[in-house]
């Protein structure tokens, strides 16, 4: 039986290296972003290495449109196997004392939302599957730390704290929601830059996205643990 994997979220970097894990285990590969250009170039580095892929534009923030391509990936690749959400939102404001409060539901967009209708789109194939998984990049200012915290709040990364730690509760409440159905449902959280991503600005990030990528392949193989944490 077929199997794909849809990389919502794609870009270089994490995405990137989970696209060309996969695609080496035997994978076709739907990438899913905004970027029509970014996209294709990255089904033209799959394809050269003999990976099945297709490139499908939408916005992970907008349900219909994130369900539109879902349902486009498995018309045009087969049934979905896995689920990688890498799609990155809640920036838009960095302090919670001075942000508009109506603009706050916007970090949830990409966090929750968007996630919540792929893994919905998905599901039917996922369960069908019976090794059906969703596999979610997350940072870790989600994490439940008064240092992290405080950290987030001096550097000004509350909206992106806000969506990180939306989406790392979202992932345990799928987790034990989905087991009973054969859907395995889990994060790496990253605590540090990647390599080549576009926020190494500097240049001097030390963590390796086929790392990354390496550690989402053992969760997806082993199921025994809802979360992996790589720290630089």
């Amino acid at each position: 039986m077929s199997k794909t994997i849809v990389i919502v979220g794609f870009g270089t970097g994490i995405s990137a290296a989970v696209a060309e894990k996969f695609g080496a285990e035997g994978f076709s590969v739907a990438l899913v972003a905004r970027s029509r250009e970014r996209l294709d170039a990255g089904v033209a580095e799959l394809k050269a290495k003999g990976v099945a892929a297709a490139a499908f534009t939408a916005d992970a923030s907008d349900p219909i449109s994130v369900r539109a391509a879902i349902g486009n990936a498995r018309s045009k690749l087969g049934p979905i196997g896995v689920v990688h959400w890498n799609a990155y939102g809640g920036g838009e404001f960095g302090d919670l004392a001075t942000a508009d409060p109506a603009s706050v539901r916007s970090v949830f967009d990409v966090a929750i939302v968007g996630l919540l209708a792929a893994v919905q789109e998905a599901l039917p194939d996922l369960k069908n599957a019976k090794t059906g998984a969703v596999l979610v990049t997350n940072g870790a200012f989600g994490e439940i730390s008064e240092q992290i915290d405080a950290y987030a709040a001096s550097a000004k990364f509350m909206g992106l704290a806000l969506a990180n730690g939306a989406k790392h509760k979202l992932v345990g409440l799928l987790a034990q929601r989905l087991k009973g159905e054969g859907v395995y449902v889990g994060e790496v959280m990253v605590a540090g830059t990647v390599k080549g991503t576009r926020f190494d600005t500097a240049g001097t990030a030390t963590l390796e996205s086929k790392s990354i990528a390496d550690n989402f392949w053992r969760l997806y193989q082993a199921r025994d643990a809802i979360r992996a944490r790589i720290a630089s």
